[in-house]
């Protein structure tokens, strides 16, 4: 295996794994309306980010499937659920929100990095295919990085002082 296919393999589960968080991200802080509608709209970039990663490498000879079975719990849902355990039990629901906000953050940062990636190698090879790919999704999970950067910078003061 060499470092591109390396890549899209991580990237493949990376946005997986951000599907599973945002869709728990939306359900969990339903009440909180912008949370839940943003949350399922991002996810559904992720999504195509998903289903692309898999077209793309089907052409190098990769095979990817495509996004997640909903009904399976994947790293994302996890890594909360340990956290949760001990934790011992579940933390205010502003304290929970800002964690998840927190988590989904991280995992569109390390998505980021991998895109990054992705299209530097691209650049050297003068590969197209992956140029365009990296292109067309990087900005994308850009943007779910600003919009929980930006709701954890809005919610931060009044739930963590409140407590």
């Amino acid at each position: 295996m060499n470092g591109v296919t390396i890549v899209l393999h991580a990237l493949h589960q990376g946005e997986r794994d951000l599907v599973d968080g945002l869709v728990a991200l939306s359900e969990r802080h339903r009440a909180e309306h912008e949370i839940h509608h943003v949350a399922t709209d991002v996810a559904d970039w992720s999504r195509e980010h998903v289903r692309r990663l898999a077209d793309t490498a089907a052409h190098y000879g990769l095979d990817l499937d495509g996004p997640s079975d909903a009904s399976s719990p994947g790293l994302f849902t996890v890594l909360r659920e340990k956290a949760s355990e001990i934790a011992g039990g579940r933390p205010e629901p502003g304290l929970l929100l800002l964690r998840d906000l927190r988590e989904t953050h991280l995992a569109a940062a390390h998505n980021s990095l991998h895109w990054e990636m992705l299209a530097q190698a691209a650049q050297a090879l003068r590969d197209h295919r992956l140029l365009a790919l990296a292109s067309f999704c990087h900005p994308r999970t850009l943007r779910q990085m600003r919009w929980t950067n930006t709701m954890i910078k809005n919610l931060s003061p009044q739930l963590l002082t409140s407590l």
